[in-house]
């Protein structure tokens, strides 16, 4: 096991260069699962996500190679050698749930078992089963996995989502780009991640309309071929920069960031006091005032406040004038990280979904442990602001989302060392 240290203190100035999203990257790796033609992915972060998910894939039988350097990754399922996404690899990561629609539409079934991840709720998969059911899949759940068989083909059907759920959008609406007829998803999710996805699949062929809207319309194809794809950067990545910016003062760069994807993040940081501006080739972060003001924010689907930045903007308003609360709509379990924020001095009261954050003149160093990623990053935060030396434990997790990120934050002025965690044996 790793850990980071850190020495807070001092501001942030110049570039970080974002990285591709992680959340763009895995789905579209299972895309590949659709085609027996290449595929070629730029920008793909090097995450222990997707290094997990290029596993699942080569146990599937699709050919990986990834330069880790130019951040390429070629991919190419032109003979699948199985349907079983066994536990010991889809346990490390939710999102290889992703597998089971291409693999059904393909292969005409799929064996996956249940997936794991971070403990930050329940995130069932029944939506990605119940849709797929209506498409004409036969499902049966035992001994932890997945079993769906569609031997004649899947049908297109009207799909209703009760909630809107990223992960079920993106696995239904791969699984309908070779279904027969018309699928339309109501309720889809809105993400530029989902709309990343299917731009590359509309470049592989595929009929879809309604991209970005909670409507989205795909006509099924009876073939999807091979092509190139560049992963959009990484709007969680960014806006977790910014956010540190906005604590630590200075001012920062924030490369390739794209400000239309951080729209939800600029109203709350100007409200507490931090100007986010485009500039050719990305975005800038500086406080524009001395101090940083208590807001309130709510997580809520996209295009609302992020759940993703929910534990980073908490970290922020630990350090902020005044108080601020911060409401969680989105995962029950996602404040995992108040008890140890409150180890290094913040005034946090947690009532139920909501968090009553008040600011404190300063955080104290402190030996804290990560229980999911974006928790594991708002520890990172609130090191680079507390007084004294803090130490993270348990950083798998930050690994899982955040590319080289000890490198980055000492590339502007920060003190960052990781280290081997004797602690955990």
């Amino acid at each position: 096991m790793d850990k980071i240290r850190i020495i807070g203190g001092g501001p942030l100035n110049g570039e970080i260069e974002i990285s591709g999203a992680k959340n763009a990257a895995l789905p579209l790796m299972a895309a590949s699962l659709l085609t027996d033609q290449p595929l070629q992915f730029d920008r793909v972060p090097a995450l222990r996500d997707v290094s997990s998910l290029i596993k699942i894939l080569e146990e599937l039988g699709v050919a990986c190679a990834y330069d880790s350097q130019q951040k390429t990754l070629k991919l190419h399922a032109a003979k699948l050698s199985g349907c079983v996404a066994p536990y010991d690899l889809v346990r490390k990561m939710r999102a290889s749930i992703l597998v089971l629609g291409p693999l059904v539409a393909r292969h005409g079934e799929a064996k996956v078992s249940l997936p794991g991840g971070c403990a930050i709720g329940t995130r069932p998969v029944d939506m990605h089963i119940d849709a797929l059911r209506e498409l004409g899949a036969e499902i049966d759940l035992a001994e932890g996995y997945i079993y769906a068989r569609a031997p004649q083909g899947l049908t297109g059907a009207e799909i209703h989502f009760p909630k809107s759920s990223v992960g079920a959008t993106e696995n239904i609406m791969m699984a309908a780009t070779l279904a027969r007829g018309t699928t339309v998803l109501h309720n889809a999710a809105r993400e530029p991640e989902i709309v990343d996805l299917g731009s590359c699949l509309v470049k592989m062929g595929a009929e879809i309309k309604g991209l970005g809207t909670d409507r989205i319309t795909i006509r099924g194809k009876s073939f999807l071929r091979g092509t190139a794809h560049a992963v959009i950067t990484d709007r969680i990545e960014a806006g977790t920069f910014a956010i540190a910016g906005a604590m630590t003062g200075g001012t920062l760069t924030l490369k390739n960031a794209e400000l239309d994807h951080l729209g939800a993040l600029i109203d709350p940081l100007y409200k507490a006091g931090v100007d986010l501006a485009e500039v050719p080739g990305g975005v800038t972060v500086r406080r524009v005032n001395e101090a940083l003001r208590g807001i309130d924010i709510m997580t809520e689907p996209y295009p609302g406040f992020p759940t993703d930045l929910q534990a980073q903007m908490m970290s922020m308003l630990t350090v902020a004038t005044g108080a601020g609360m911060v409401t969680e709509t989105i995962f029950e379990n996602r404040f995992m990280h108040v008890p140890e924020l409150i180890r290094m001095g913040a005034d946090i009261t947690v009532h139920g979904s909501s968090a009553l954050v008040r600011g404190v003149k300063k955080l104290k160093g402190a030996d804290v442990m990560a229980t999911d990623l974006r928790a594991s990053v708002s520890l990172v935060l609130a090191g680079l602001v507390a007084e004294g030396a803090t130490h993270v434990h348990r950083i798998y997790h930050l690994e899982r989302g955040y590319e080289n990120i000890v490198g980055k934050l000492n590339g502007v002025g920060a003190k960052l060392e990781k280290l081997k965690d004797d602690s955990e044996g």
